[in-house]
Protein backbone atom coordinates (compact mmCIF):
# COMPACT_ATOMS: atom_id res chain seq x y z
CA UNK A 1 0.00 0.00 0.00
CA UNK A 2 1.37 3.42 -0.99
CA UNK A 3 1.98 6.20 1.54
CA UNK A 4 -0.88 8.29 0.20
CA UNK A 5 -3.42 5.47 0.02
CA UNK A 6 -2.83 4.82 3.75
CA UNK A 7 -5.03 7.86 4.45
CA UNK A 8 -7.98 5.47 3.99
CA UNK A 9 -7.17 4.17 7.49
CA UNK A 10 -8.39 7.54 8.78
CA UNK A 11 -11.91 6.42 7.83
CA UNK A 12 -11.71 2.65 8.32
CA UNK A 13 -9.86 2.72 11.68
CA UNK A 14 -11.03 5.97 13.29
CA UNK A 15 -14.24 7.39 11.82
CA UNK A 16 -16.07 4.14 11.06
CA UNK A 17 -15.80 2.60 14.56
CA UNK A 18 -17.10 5.87 16.07
CA UNK A 19 -20.14 5.70 13.77
CA UNK A 20 -20.71 1.99 14.46
CA UNK A 21 -20.42 2.51 18.23
CA UNK A 22 -22.93 5.36 18.13
CA UNK A 23 -25.50 3.28 16.23
CA UNK A 24 -24.94 0.21 18.43
CA UNK A 25 -25.90 2.38 21.40
CA UNK A 26 -28.83 4.04 19.64
CA UNK A 27 -30.24 0.69 18.57
CA UNK A 28 -29.52 -0.81 22.01
CA UNK A 29 -27.44 -3.63 20.48
CA UNK A 30 -24.44 -3.14 22.76
CA UNK A 31 -24.79 -2.96 26.55
CA UNK A 32 -22.90 -0.70 28.95
CA UNK A 33 -21.24 -3.78 30.43
CA UNK A 34 -20.01 -4.94 27.01
CA UNK A 35 -18.72 -1.46 26.13
CA UNK A 36 -16.81 -1.27 29.42
CA UNK A 37 -15.32 -4.73 28.77
CA UNK A 38 -14.06 -3.63 25.34
CA UNK A 39 -12.45 -0.54 26.89
CA UNK A 40 -10.72 -2.55 29.62
CA UNK A 41 -9.58 -5.33 27.26
CA UNK A 42 -8.11 -2.82 24.83
CA UNK A 43 -6.23 -0.89 27.51
CA UNK A 44 -4.92 -3.95 29.36
CA UNK A 45 -4.26 -6.47 26.56
CA UNK A 46 -4.09 -4.85 23.11
CA UNK A 47 -2.13 -1.74 24.04
CA UNK A 48 0.28 -3.70 26.20
CA UNK A 49 1.09 -5.92 23.21
CA UNK A 50 1.34 -2.94 20.86
CA UNK A 51 3.76 -1.06 23.09
CA UNK A 52 5.90 -4.17 23.62
CA UNK A 53 6.12 -4.93 19.90
CA UNK A 54 6.76 -1.33 18.80
CA UNK A 55 9.40 -0.57 21.44
CA UNK A 56 11.13 -3.83 20.56
CA UNK A 57 12.21 -2.35 17.20
CA UNK A 58 12.39 1.35 18.14
CA UNK A 59 15.82 2.84 17.27
CA UNK A 60 17.42 3.53 20.66
CA UNK A 61 19.03 6.96 21.04
CA UNK A 62 19.30 9.94 23.36
CA UNK A 63 16.18 11.27 21.65
CA UNK A 64 14.16 8.46 23.20
CA UNK A 65 15.49 9.27 26.69
CA UNK A 66 14.67 12.96 26.27
CA UNK A 67 11.14 12.16 25.10
CA UNK A 68 10.03 10.91 28.52
CA UNK A 69 10.28 14.26 30.36
CA UNK A 70 9.41 16.07 27.11
CA UNK A 71 6.05 14.31 27.16
CA UNK A 72 5.06 16.23 30.30
CA UNK A 73 4.74 19.38 28.18
CA UNK A 74 1.72 17.88 26.42
CA UNK A 75 -0.21 17.87 29.69
CA UNK A 76 1.23 20.79 31.66
CA UNK A 77 1.36 23.50 28.98
CA UNK A 78 -2.25 23.24 27.70
CA UNK A 79 -3.44 22.79 31.29
CA UNK A 80 -1.69 25.95 32.50
CA UNK A 81 -2.73 28.01 29.46
CA UNK A 82 -6.30 26.76 29.64
CA UNK A 83 -6.64 27.33 33.39
CA UNK A 84 -5.18 30.86 33.28
CA UNK A 85 -7.08 32.04 30.19
CA UNK A 86 -10.07 30.35 28.56
CA UNK A 87 -11.27 28.39 31.61
CA UNK A 88 -11.90 31.60 33.58
CA UNK A 89 -15.00 32.18 31.44
CA UNK A 90 -16.62 29.29 33.30
CA UNK A 91 -17.70 30.59 36.70
CA UNK A 92 -19.22 27.28 37.74
CA UNK A 93 -16.31 25.23 39.09
CA UNK A 94 -17.73 21.94 37.82
CA UNK A 95 -17.70 23.42 34.32
CA UNK A 96 -14.25 24.92 34.83
CA UNK A 97 -12.84 21.65 36.10
CA UNK A 98 -14.22 19.73 33.10
CA UNK A 99 -12.77 22.38 30.79
CA UNK A 100 -9.30 22.10 32.36
CA UNK A 101 -9.44 18.29 32.08
CA UNK A 102 -10.35 18.68 28.39
CA UNK A 103 -7.43 21.04 27.89
CA UNK A 104 -4.88 18.85 29.68
CA UNK A 105 -5.77 15.43 28.27
CA UNK A 106 -5.36 14.79 24.55
CA UNK A 107 -5.97 11.64 22.54
CA UNK A 108 -2.30 11.21 21.62
CA UNK A 109 -2.09 7.54 22.60
CA UNK A 110 -4.92 6.07 20.52
CA UNK A 111 -5.73 8.68 17.87
CA UNK A 112 -2.23 10.15 17.69
CA UNK A 113 -0.72 6.66 17.66
CA UNK A 114 -2.85 5.46 14.75
CA UNK A 115 -2.18 8.66 12.78
CA UNK A 116 1.57 8.37 13.36
CA UNK A 117 1.33 4.72 12.26
CA UNK A 118 -0.51 5.78 9.10
CA UNK A 119 2.39 8.08 8.24
CA UNK A 120 5.45 6.30 9.63
CA UNK A 121 4.51 2.72 10.60
CA UNK A 122 5.80 1.22 13.85
CA UNK A 123 8.48 3.81 14.59
CA UNK A 124 5.99 6.68 14.48
CA UNK A 125 3.59 4.70 16.67
CA UNK A 126 6.31 3.98 19.23
CA UNK A 127 7.29 7.66 19.51
CA UNK A 128 3.70 8.63 20.29
CA UNK A 129 3.47 5.93 22.96
CA UNK A 130 6.46 7.36 24.82
CA UNK A 131 4.68 10.69 25.03
CA UNK A 132 1.41 8.92 25.91
CA UNK A 133 3.11 6.96 28.72
CA UNK A 134 4.10 10.26 30.34
CA UNK A 135 0.51 11.47 30.09
CA UNK A 136 -0.68 8.26 31.75
CA UNK A 137 1.56 8.98 34.74
CA UNK A 138 0.50 12.63 34.97
CA UNK A 139 -3.19 11.67 34.83
CA UNK A 140 -2.66 9.99 38.20
CA UNK A 141 -0.23 12.50 39.70
CA UNK A 142 -1.84 15.76 38.55
CA UNK A 143 -5.12 15.46 36.63
CA UNK A 144 -7.09 13.30 39.09
CA UNK A 145 -6.11 15.36 42.16
CA UNK A 146 -6.89 18.56 40.23
CA UNK A 147 -10.31 17.23 39.21
CA UNK A 148 -10.98 16.37 42.84
CA UNK A 149 -9.91 19.91 43.82
CA UNK A 150 -12.48 21.51 41.51
CA UNK A 151 -15.21 19.22 42.81
CA UNK A 152 -14.26 19.86 46.45
CA UNK A 153 -14.21 23.65 45.94
CA UNK A 154 -17.64 23.48 44.33
CA UNK A 155 -19.26 21.69 47.28
CA UNK A 156 -17.23 23.43 49.98
CA UNK A 157 -20.00 25.87 50.84
CA UNK A 158 -22.50 23.05 51.24
CA UNK A 159 -20.17 21.12 53.58
CA UNK A 160 -20.94 17.87 51.79
CA UNK A 161 -18.78 14.83 52.43
CA UNK A 162 -16.62 13.48 49.63
CA UNK A 163 -15.35 9.96 49.16
CA UNK A 164 -11.56 9.84 49.68
CA UNK A 165 -9.31 8.81 46.82
CA UNK A 166 -7.84 5.31 47.01
CA UNK A 167 -4.30 6.23 46.02
CA UNK A 168 -3.17 2.60 45.89
CA UNK A 169 -5.70 1.90 43.13
CA UNK A 170 -4.78 5.09 41.30
CA UNK A 171 -1.05 4.35 41.25
CA UNK A 172 -1.26 0.55 40.83
CA UNK A 173 -3.88 -0.45 38.33
CA UNK A 174 -4.17 -2.95 35.48
CA UNK A 175 -4.81 0.11 33.31
CA UNK A 176 -1.11 0.97 33.58
CA UNK A 177 0.03 -2.45 32.29
CA UNK A 178 1.08 -0.93 28.95
CA UNK A 179 3.96 0.75 30.81
CA UNK A 180 5.26 -2.77 31.55
CA UNK A 181 5.00 -3.46 27.83
CA UNK A 182 7.18 -0.42 27.13
CA UNK A 183 9.94 -1.57 29.48
CA UNK A 184 9.75 -5.19 28.25
CA UNK A 185 10.08 -4.04 24.64
CA UNK A 186 13.00 -1.76 25.49
CA UNK A 187 14.83 -4.58 27.29
CA UNK A 188 14.45 -6.94 24.32
CA UNK A 189 15.60 -4.12 22.06
CA UNK A 190 18.61 -3.24 24.22
CA UNK A 191 19.85 -6.84 24.42
CA UNK A 192 19.57 -7.30 20.67
CA UNK A 193 16.84 -9.94 20.64
CA UNK A 194 15.51 -10.05 17.09
CA UNK A 195 11.76 -9.75 16.74
CA UNK A 196 10.28 -12.58 14.62
CA UNK A 197 8.57 -11.55 11.39
CA UNK A 198 5.31 -13.15 12.52
CA UNK A 199 5.17 -10.66 15.41
CA UNK A 200 5.66 -7.81 12.95
CA UNK A 201 2.61 -9.07 11.05
CA UNK A 202 0.74 -9.36 14.35
CA UNK A 203 1.58 -5.73 15.13
CA UNK A 204 0.06 -4.57 11.83
CA UNK A 205 -3.17 -6.41 12.66
CA UNK A 206 -3.27 -5.20 16.29
CA UNK A 207 -2.99 -1.53 15.32
CA UNK A 208 -6.19 -1.75 13.29
CA UNK A 209 -7.94 -4.04 15.77
CA UNK A 210 -6.90 -1.82 18.69
CA UNK A 211 -8.18 1.30 16.93
CA UNK A 212 -11.62 -0.31 16.62
CA UNK A 213 -11.53 -1.50 20.23
CA UNK A 214 -10.68 2.03 21.37
CA UNK A 215 -12.96 4.12 19.17
CA UNK A 216 -16.09 1.93 19.05
CA UNK A 217 -16.92 2.32 22.78
CA UNK A 218 -16.16 6.05 22.49
CA UNK A 219 -18.83 6.29 19.79
CA UNK A 220 -21.07 4.32 22.14
CA UNK A 221 -20.64 6.98 24.88
CA UNK A 222 -21.50 9.95 22.66
CA UNK A 223 -24.80 11.64 23.48
CA UNK A 224 -25.42 14.53 21.09
CA UNK A 225 -28.64 15.68 22.77
CA UNK A 226 -26.92 16.30 26.12
CA UNK A 227 -23.67 17.76 24.83
CA UNK A 228 -24.86 20.15 22.08
CA UNK A 229 -25.59 22.91 24.62
CA UNK A 230 -21.89 23.26 25.40
CA UNK A 231 -20.36 23.49 21.91
CA UNK A 232 -20.39 27.28 22.01
CA UNK A 233 -18.62 27.16 25.38
CA UNK A 234 -15.68 25.01 24.32
CA UNK A 235 -14.87 26.41 20.86
CA UNK A 236 -11.74 28.09 22.23
CA UNK A 237 -10.30 24.63 22.95
CA UNK A 238 -9.85 24.35 19.18
CA UNK A 239 -7.55 27.38 19.33
CA UNK A 240 -5.56 25.80 22.14
CA UNK A 241 -5.44 22.33 20.57
CA UNK A 242 -4.85 23.13 16.92
CA UNK A 243 -2.90 26.39 16.99
CA UNK A 244 -1.25 27.22 20.32
CA UNK A 245 0.01 23.73 21.21
CA UNK A 246 1.31 22.82 17.73
CA UNK A 247 3.13 26.17 17.49
CA UNK A 248 4.67 25.67 20.93
CA UNK A 249 5.77 22.08 20.25
CA UNK A 250 7.06 23.01 16.78
CA UNK A 251 9.38 25.61 18.29
CA UNK A 252 10.51 23.65 21.36
CA UNK A 253 10.97 20.24 19.69
CA UNK A 254 13.35 21.68 17.11
CA UNK A 255 15.65 22.80 19.88
CA UNK A 256 16.17 19.15 20.90
CA UNK A 257 15.47 16.88 17.91
CA UNK A 258 16.35 16.71 14.21
CA UNK A 259 14.83 13.41 13.03
CA UNK A 260 11.87 14.14 10.73
CA UNK A 261 9.83 11.09 11.75
CA UNK A 262 10.22 12.00 15.41
CA UNK A 263 9.41 15.67 14.81
CA UNK A 264 6.31 14.86 12.76
CA UNK A 265 5.16 12.33 15.37
CA UNK A 266 5.53 14.94 18.11
CA UNK A 267 3.60 17.43 15.98
CA UNK A 268 0.75 14.93 15.52
CA UNK A 269 0.64 14.50 19.30
CA UNK A 270 0.57 18.28 19.75
CA UNK A 271 -2.57 18.69 17.64
CA UNK A 272 -4.38 15.59 18.94
CA UNK A 273 -7.95 16.35 20.10
CA UNK A 274 -9.40 16.02 23.58
CA UNK A 275 -9.12 12.51 25.00
CA UNK A 276 -11.97 10.39 26.27
CA UNK A 277 -9.97 10.30 29.54
CA UNK A 278 -11.15 13.88 30.08
CA UNK A 279 -14.71 12.54 30.06
CA UNK A 280 -13.79 9.69 32.41
CA UNK A 281 -12.02 12.04 34.83
CA UNK A 282 -15.02 14.38 34.78
CA UNK A 283 -17.37 11.49 35.50
CA UNK A 284 -15.16 10.07 38.25
CA UNK A 285 -14.98 13.38 40.13
CA UNK A 286 -18.51 14.57 39.31
CA UNK A 287 -17.55 17.48 37.10
CA UNK A 288 -19.61 18.51 34.06
CA UNK A 289 -19.42 15.40 31.88
CA UNK A 290 -21.46 16.91 29.04
CA UNK A 291 -18.98 19.77 28.66
CA UNK A 292 -16.10 17.29 28.40
CA UNK A 293 -18.04 15.22 25.83
CA UNK A 294 -18.72 18.38 23.80
CA UNK A 295 -15.01 19.13 23.76
CA UNK A 296 -14.24 15.56 22.69
CA UNK A 297 -16.82 15.56 19.86
CA UNK A 298 -15.91 18.99 18.49
CA UNK A 299 -12.13 18.62 18.53
CA UNK A 300 -12.19 15.01 17.29
CA UNK A 301 -14.43 15.91 14.35
CA UNK A 302 -12.17 18.83 13.41
CA UNK A 303 -9.05 16.67 13.71
CA UNK A 304 -10.37 13.77 11.62
CA UNK A 305 -12.03 15.85 8.90
CA UNK A 306 -9.66 18.83 8.56
CA UNK A 307 -6.51 18.96 10.71
CA UNK A 308 -4.87 15.57 10.15
CA UNK A 309 -5.77 15.14 6.44
CA UNK A 310 -4.26 18.58 5.78
CA UNK A 311 -1.11 17.76 7.72
CA UNK A 312 -0.82 14.34 6.06
CA UNK A 313 -0.67 15.71 2.52
CA UNK A 314 1.54 18.69 3.46
CA UNK A 315 4.04 16.51 5.35
CA UNK A 316 4.15 13.87 2.61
Amino acid sequence: MSDYSRIIFLFTDLMLPLIVGYFLHREKILSDKAANFIIKANVIVIYTLLTLLSFWVLPLSWDVAILVPFGALYVLIPGIIGALTFAKRHHNLLNRGAYVMSAMLSNLGTLGGVCAFIMYNEVGFAYTQIVASCQTILVVLICFPLAQYYHAKHIEAAHEATEPINFRKLFFSWNQLSIVGIFAGLLLNYYGVERPQVLGDLFQFLVHFGAWAAMLPVGYLINFSHSKYYYSRVWDLAILRFFIMPAFIYFVSRQFFTDKILLDSLFICAMSPTAINAVLASRLYKLNVDLAISSFIMTTAMFLLIIFPTFFFLAK
